[in-house]
């Protein structure tokens, strides 16, 4: 990478830095540090909830996702709009109401303190097994661009978003969110604009598309049936989206933290509300539009040569063993493919290769779909741009780790430390208590980031997994505390145990796509806990 871009790729990271220290004064306690004394505008919510979900790995891995499986995955956001409008009508007047730090007092009023503790409880492993993950996607960055063991990456690029979060708190976030999604926007629409400029002379923006197109990459809509009908392990499509989509994103927006502790942080429940129902108009659009540029690097490839191995880092270390001449050979081969054009030889020589590197290195999945992206962006954009696509990157994952981290924080001080542990702290106490959360799990999140480097997904996939796992479970606890009047808490405790077992039983069997887990999970609780509650009714009681 050029002078020029180091300087803009550290100029910009240093002033959104200063910017946030600036904008972070507020009120030395809890309300201040985790909901920024609750005084946000609409729409600094809004880019608050848009740069929470869009980390890293959606900009870094998006692209890749779309250039190895087409435009499909967008559908995984079709449910997003109609949770919007469940979660700004029937969510947020509650939580507005009871003035509560964390979604999860609420249960306690509604059931009772082992209930608030267990649905906390996996609020913070999902998150924090998610925000690891996140750490590791700009690590990947780091260690390309110096060469970096990815171990020492992860520690650097955690150890910065810690000092960044227990600086400033919410409003921190809040506000460099907001320039960093200004800045993430130009960028990519500058990038988009770059790559169609650079396909052959006269082909242009919708002659990039068709062409994408016959090459099967603007797959938008799939249904999921098959010649024997509907395949429910497929992982993205129209239904699994629409529905398994809206229970994922109902979780996710109405139940977890680090996104209810966007929202909470709004002056009244009608900013809130605003913010997200624009969030629900804008995110597809905004998710295609990042797939799309994968699609436009594939047609960039089919008239260039694309390497045969994204990863080139993985690439360089798979040659230095007894494999090498296996590797070098099909390389060859896949070289001369593509220089005569044959798309399909050239798959066939690349699937080689990476089972190769399979063999040449045990045990690792040879996935360079993460790496797609980052690889165009290197070999193929100007001096100036590289460094501002990298800039945008660091930002996007500084934002959303850092909301991350501080609603772990926040559930970890609010549910556990001041219910449990030590209830009469004065303000500032709170406030420091809260820093030093915020610290550990910082380290926690860095620890899980080191056993992210052989992820067979693409991140944005595995990161959505992860969630999958516990969404359903946690939705399904809300679910029945919003509207099952009739359930108690016990029944609603047992249930959430049972149903997370099964969850994740039916995960490992592998006889579903994720994105149902979602809906599973959730259906489980409410009617393991309907059952539970008419067994408890029955039984006779001890005299």
């Amino acid at each position: 990478m050029s002078y020029i871009d180091w300087f803009i790729l550290i100029s910009v990271l240093l002033a959104i830095i200063i910017y946030g220290i600036y904008k972070s004064r507020t009120t030395k306690n809890l309300d201040g540090y985790f909901l920024s004394n609750r005084s946000m505008p609409w729409y600094l919510v809004l880019l608050s909830i848009m740069g929470t979900q869009a980390s890293a790995i959606t900009y870094l891995t998006g692209p890749g996702q779309a250039y190895t499986d087409g435009m499909r995955f967008v559908q995984y956001y079709f449910g997003l709009p109609i949770a919007m409008i469940v979660i700004a009508y029937v969510f947020v007047p509650v939580y507005n109401k009871l003035k509560v730090y964390t979604a999860y007092e609420f249960l306690e009023n509604r059931f009772d303190v082992k209930t608030r503790s267990l649905t906390s409880f996996l609020f913070l492993i999902s998150r924090g097994l998610s925000t690891g993950v996140s750490i590791y996607a700009p690590s990947l960055i780091l260690s390309s661009l110096m060469g970096w063991n990815i171990y020492l990456t992860n520690v650097v690029m955690g150890g910065v978003l810690i000092i960044y979060t227990m600086a400033g708190g919410a409003r921190a976030v809040a506000y460099t969110q907001t320039l960093q999604m200004i800045i993430v926007f130009v960028s990519l629409f500058i990038i988009a604009y770059i790559a169609v400029n650079m396909l052959p002379e006269g082909m242009g923006f919708s002659a990039a598309v068709k062409e994408a197109a016959n090459n099967g990459k603007m797959n938008v809509i799939t249904t999921g049936f098959k010649e024997s009908g509907f395949d429910w392990k497929d992982k993205y499509n129209i239904w699994s989206g629409l529905i398994g989509g809206f229970f994922l994103a109902l979780s996710y927006f109405g139940t977890d933290h680090s996104q209810v502790g966007r929202y909470l942080t709004a002056k009244n429940i009608k900013e809130s509300q605003r913010g997200l129902l624009m969030n629900g108009l804008v995110k597809v659009p905004m998710q295609f539009g990042i797939l799309l540029i994968g699609v436009l690097i594939f047609s960039f490839y089919l008239h260039h040569r694309a390497p045969v191995f994204f990863d080139n880092a993985k690439k360089e270390i798979a040659e230095q063993t007894v494999m090498k001449d296996s590797l070098q050979s099909i390389e060859a081969k896949y070289n001369e493919a593509s220089a005569k054009g044959n798309l399909q030889l050239a798959n066939v020589q690349r699937a080689a290769y990476k089972e190769t590197i399979k063999k040449a290195l045990p045990g690792d999945e040879a996935n360079d779909t993460n790496f797609i992206f980052l690889r165009f962006v290197k070999d193929n954009l100007p001096v100036g741009l590289i460094g501002l696509l990298f800039a945008v990157i660091f930002l996007s994952a500084w934002g959303s780790i850092a909301a991350a981290l501080n609603s772990l924080a926040a559930c970890t001080v609010v549910d556990f430390h001041k219910r449990f542990l030590v209830k009469d702290e004065t303000s500032f106490e709170d406030y420091k208590v809260s820093q030093w959360y915020t610290f550990a799990w910082g380290v926690f999140c860095i620890i899980i980031a080191m056993f992210a480097h052989n992820i067979g997904n693409s991140l944005i996939e595995a990161v959505n997994i992860l969630g999958s796992l516990f969404y359903g479970v946690i939705l399904g606890i809300f679910i029945v505390a919003f509207g099952i009047k009739s359930i108690g808490a016990k029944a609603v405790f047992y249930s959430a145990i049972i149903s997370e077992i099964m969850v994740i039983g039916i995960y490992y069997a592998d006889i579903i796509s994720f994105l149902w887990l979602n809906v599973i999970g959730a259906v489980l609780v409410v009617a393991i806990a309907y059952l539970l509650q008419i067994t408890f009714a029955q039984k006779p009681s001890v005299k």
